[in-house]
């Protein structure tokens, strides 16, 4: 009943977000306050006390490393021929990166580190960091091929350096492998910090969902929602039981990997060339689906 409850009130206070965008009480600028406190503040603080403590050897493993970018990889290989008879272009790029752009940072994270333990959690931050070095480059090349966007991708990797979600990473590690000991207060407030990360993310996320039914294509949806909560987990789950991988490391690939789309998708699409319009659709309803899908996963995982 524990997880119900989390779960239930993650839908509550994302239903809250999206009542309080049609209110008027969350226009566009303050969910961008809220969207750079989440993204800025909240997100690097959660990572940094969630690493800072363990070494990078004991993180990141080659199957870690391995595993994750065969279930990104085979994902997005399967998305694109699940989509590949979409007319539109525009609408089979966003179906294809939306099959496997996996909401890590607003999501993941602060839900992986609110339902288990740290050690669950640190490896969480290293999912969060391998998985986003991994797809936002194949993002950002299957929208500009299919689109005929210009988009430099040298550009978008040299942005990742001063990235502050993976800055905050490899702080933490560095900290961790060195053995450099963090005051107690310093250690408390940046967990008091990181503690609020999932509820913004949650606002902001209901703020941003926005449907136009007309425009709605029922099969084209259905599918990306089936790979990105159905199948892209059942894909983590059986690469990582062949791995045999300890369980605090199956636990924060599979739960990570099941998470809904990215919101950041949207943005991609609206920048190159893809359908907004359908991609903010598909934010909505993973988001919306993976409340279920979620609970499984973590039912079964626990």
């Amino acid at each position: 009943m524990d997880v119900v409850g989390r779960l239930l009130a993650l839908l509550v206070v994302l239903l809250v977000g999206t009542g309080l965008r049609t209110t008027g009480v969350l226009d566009t600028r303050r969910t961008e306050l809220l969207n750079a406190l989440a993204y800025y503040v909240a997100l690097p603080a959660l990572i940094f006390v969630s690493t800072y403590t363990r070494s990078i050897g004991d993180l990141l493993t080659p199957a870690l490393l391995g595993g994750l970018l065969v279930v990104v990889l085979s994902t997005a290989g399967l998305a694109w021929l699940a989509h590949r008879h979409l007319d539109s272009r525009a609408r089979r790029s966003v179906a294809i990166v939306q099959s496997y752009h996996s909401n890590l940072g607003y999501l993941g994270l602060p839900l992986v580190a609110a339902t288990f333990d740290a050690s669950v959690t640190a490896i969480a931050s290293v999912v969060l960091g391998v998985v986003t070095l991994a797809q936002l480059p194949l993002t950002i090349v299957v929208l500009s091929a299919l689109n005929g966007a210009d988009a430099s991708i040298r550009r978008e990797i040299r942005g990742l350096a001063t990235n502050l979600v993976l800055v905050s990473l490899f702080a933490g590690l560095a900290v961790g492998s060195i053995g450099v000991s963090i005051p107690s207060t310093a250690a408390s407030g940046l967990d008091a910090v990181g503690s609020i990360a999932l509820p913004i993310a949650l606002l902001c996320v209901g703020a941003s969902l926005q449907i136009d039914l007309p425009s709605v294509d029922v099969g084209a949806t259905a599918a990306v929602v089936a790979l990105k909560v159905g199948l892209m987990p059942v894909i983590a789950w059986t690469v990582f039981s062949a791995l045999a991988v300890d369980s605090a490391t199956f636990t924060a690939s599979v739960v990570m990997l099941g998470t809904p789309t990215a919101v950041s998708t949207f943005v991609f699409a609206n920048e190159l060339g893809g359908d907004s319009e359908f991609a903010s659709l598909n934010v909505f309803v993973t988001t919306l689906a993976s409340i279920v899908t979620m609970f499984v996963l973590i039912s079964l995982v626990s």
